[in-house]
């Protein structure tokens, strides 16, 4: 009996402004429906400025049957689909129980999202993060997450999002406590990667089969300066 999986992917979108210069989100919900994912943690959803229109517009990410998971702090209908430009977008057969959102320090605005879904490989938090510029920032924030995730309940747990380490992913390793980042692929920037700086980190009740891998079938690289990462997870 082949074991049950759910695949998930992580892509800073880059406000569907790809390498040509051109905004266009109908791409980037092609390459995401390329992908074949059950779970997407994105990053750069929502424009730069107040009050932070969506640069993935609801209507469409609804047309292509994803379900927009609720993180916007706005009312549902309102410009922004994110927190900090982090959301999440799921398949049917996902359940969703909880959000929140996690404010983070740092010289910069950052937040990290949170999520209790019900999966086929049973129940699974994840946590969505954009972290810092700044190495000093990224520690701070990892830290920030791990005492959030301490004043929880334990549940198999995935960290996914751009991480923005260029060095060994061992510097931050021990400011996650209780998960693990899995080796990763370079996937920026997009037309030829040289940084590994989107990460999935795992605690152990879940397991990767094997390693993350970046998705390069076109248009996924001239869609945005990153390449989306995915990564199939089975219960330990």
């Amino acid at each position: 009996m082949k074991a049950l999986s759910l695949k998930v992917a992580t892509w800073n979108l880059q406000k569907c402004v790809g390498m040509d210069l051109r905004r266009d989100p109908g791409r980037s919900l092609r390459v995401l429906s390329d992908i074949g994912a059950d779970l997407v943690v994105l990053q750069e959803v929502d424009k730069r400025l107040p009050p932070r229109p969506a640069a993935l517009p609801r209507d469409m990410i609804r047309a292509e049957g994803w379900q927009l998971l609720p993180f916007s702090p706005v009312s549902p209908g309102g410009p922004s689909v994110g927190w900090h430009g982090n959301t999440m977008l799921m398949r049917p057969g996902l359940t969703l129980r909880e959000t929140d959102q996690i404010t983070l320090p740092g010289l910069e605005p950052r937040g990290a999202i949170r999520a209790e879904l019900t999966t086929p490989i049973g129940p699974l938090r994840v946590i969505g993060v954009h972290l810092g510029l700044r190495r000093r920032d990224r520690l701070a924030q990892l830290h920030a997450i791990s005492a959030h995730l301490a004043d929880l309940p334990a549940a198999p747990t995935l960290l996914a999002g751009d991480i923005n380490e260029w060095g060994a992913i061992e510097v931050l390793d021990h400011a996650l406590d209780g998960l693990s980042f899995l080796p990763a692929p370079a996937t920026f920037p997009a037309l030829r990667p040289l940084g590994r700086l989107d990460r999935f980190a795992l605690c152990p009740r879940l397991r990767a089969p094997h390693p993350p891998s970046a998705h390069l079938a076109q248009p996924a690289p001239i869609a945005s300066d990153h390449l989306p990462l995915t990564v199939s997870l089975i219960a330990p």
